[in-house]
């Protein structure tokens, strides 16, 4: 696996985690879907992304207090955000708790591919 270009992506809508892991692969990432935004601490430690994309409103813990834990984590410092949200207030929110780049649903394919390739060569 090129460790490289390892994304994690986090949105409790499977349907919506699974087609922007089908455009990340396109663009030859190297892609891992969580749902369960509880759960992502322990899959993030062990894959070591190098991006992350994650929802902002989610059930059991929201995205911008995942954002604020991995920002409070040294081992997280240089991991790149790209928030995502259909909310009005996201971006304030999304970049308030740490995120480096924000993307409001619904958004281009195009755009996260650029979000995250930005975040690859950060």
């Amino acid at each position: 696996m090129n460790t490289k270009n390892r994304v994690m992506v986090c949105d409790d809508d499977k349907s919506i985690a699974e087609v922007i892991q089908v455009i990340l692969e396109m663009s030859d990432m190297s892609v891992e879907v969580e749902i369960d935004s509880s759960q992502l601490f322990d899959r993030i430690t062990k894959t070591q992304p190098r991006v992350l994309v994650i929802d902002l409103w989610m059930p059991k813990m929201s995205g911008d207090r995942v954002i604020r834990e991995l920002r409070s984590k040294e081992i997280f410092k240089n991991l790149y955000i790209v928030c995502i949200s259909a909310s009005m207030d996201g971006m304030h929110v999304a970049i308030d708790a740490g995120a480096n780049a924000f993307l409001a649903k619904p958004f281009n394919m195009d755009d996260i591919v650029k979000a995250v390739d930005e975040g690859l060569a950060a």
